[in-house]
C-alpha cells in the first residue's frame, strides 16, 4: 500500500490539508471553482444552508446545501500553478486517508465545475455570452510534469496547433484536454456556446497584450484567431481551465469550465459591469449541477 510521507503530503496540526485548510468531511462531491475569493460568498448567498466556511490565503471555501444538493465553492486565485495545489489537495482529501497517510481502497470521484470570466478570440462571440470549454489548451506546460500526460491529451490537435501557430520551442509544449462529456451535457444547454479555450500562464504577454515591452511573437493572436483544426477554432482565453481538465482526467474526476465572456480581444471591446451576467451564470450552474 502506497504511503505518503510528511514531505510529500503536508497536513496541518488540526488535521486539515496544508493550503486549503480543509478536512475531508468539509468537502462535497460537487465542487465549484472560482478564481476570485470574493466570488465564493456571492455564490454561497444562494445556498439554503451553510455548514462551514474556511479561509486560507487566496483559498476560500464554503460548503452548503442548494435545493437538496451538497456543494463546495472554492476560490483558487489566478493561474494554473494555483490549480496544481487545489486539484492535488482536493484529490488527497477525497482519496487519501490523512490519518494513516495511505490511499483509500474505494475511489471517490468529484464533479468539478469552474465558473470564470474570459476574453473572446473570435469577432462573432458576443459579450455576456456563456461559453463551455469543450477542449482546453494549456500554454503553461504544467501537465507536462505528470506521468500519463499523453494518455489524457489530444496529441494530433497539439501537433497541428504547434504547426499553425509556428510554436516557439523556447515555450512550454502546449497540452490539449477535453472536458468531461457527461458534465458538458448536464450543464450546457442551448443557452451556452461551446468552444476551445486557451489557458494562458499570464495576463499580459502570454495573452498577447502589449504595454511597454514588445512580444516575442507580435502576431500570435492573429494566428490564434485564424487557427482551424477539423471543426474546431479557438474561441477564448482564460487562466485556469486546462490544468483543471488535465489533472481531473489523470486523477479520474469529472471536470469542465464555463466562462462568461466579458471582453472580445479581436474587436477590442470589454464590459467591466459584468456582475449581472455572472450572477445568471452562477444560478444556472447551481440549478443544473
Amino acid at each position: 500500500m502506497k504511503h505518503f510521507p510528511p514531505s510529500e503530503l503536508i497536513i496541518n496540526n488540526d488535521g486539515s490539508i496544508f493550503h486549503l485548510h480543509l478536512k475531508p468531511e468539509q468537502l462535497a462531491d460537487n465542487v465549484i471553482l472560482v478564481g476570485d475569493p470574493g466570488r465564493v460568498a456571492l455564490i454561497a448567498e444562494y445556498f439554503d444552508s451553510q455548514e462551514c466556511s474556511v479561509s486560507s490565503r487566496e483559498f476560500n471555501t464554503i460548503t452548503g446545501m442548494y435545493k437538496g444538493k451538497r456543494i463546495s465553492v472554492i476560490s483558487t486565485g489566478i493561474g494554473t500553478d494555483n490549480i496544481d495545489i487545489v486539484m492535488n489537495e482536493l484529490d488527497a482529501l477525497s482519496n487519501i486517508d490523512l490519518e494513516t497517510r495511505t490511499e483509500k481502497s474505494e475511489f471517490r470521484q468529484l464533479s468539478i465545475i469552474r465558473i470564470g470570466t474570459s476574453g473572446g478570440m473570435q469577432p462573432d462571440i458576443p459579450l455576456g455570452s456563456f461559453l463551455i470549454s469543450e477542449k482546453s489548451i494549456g500554454f503553461d506546460g504544467m501537465l507536462n510534469f505528470y506521468a500519463g500526460r499523453d494518455s489524457v491529451s489530444d496529441l494530433e490537435f497539439e501537433e497541428e496547433l504547434k504547426k499553425q501557430l509556428d510554436w516557439n520551442p523556447k515555450l512550454a509544449s502546449p497540452y490539449i484536454v477535453s472536458a468531461d462529456e457527461d458534465l458538458v451535457e448536464k450543464i450546457g444547454k442551448d443557452d451556452m456556446l461551446k468552444g476551445v479555450t486557451i489557458s494562458a500562464n499570464g495576463f499580459y504577454g502570454p495573452q498577447g497584450r502589449v504595454l511597454r515591452i514588445d512580444l516575442a511573437d507580435m502576431n500570435l493572436n492573429d494566428k490564434i484567431e485564424k487557427f482551424r483544426y477539423k471543426d474546431y477554432k479557438i474561441t477564448n482565453y482564460e487562466m485556469e481551465g486546462s490544468a483543471i481538465a488535465g489533472l481531473s482526467a489523470l486523477m479520474g474526476h469529472k471536470a469542465m469550465t464555463v466562462c462568461c465572456i466579458i471582453a472580445n480581444r479581436r474587436v477590442e471591446a470589454a464590459n467591466t459591469d459584468y456582475k449581472p451576467y455572472i450572477e445568471k451564470l452562477v444560478t444556472t450552474v447551481l440549478d443544473r449541477i
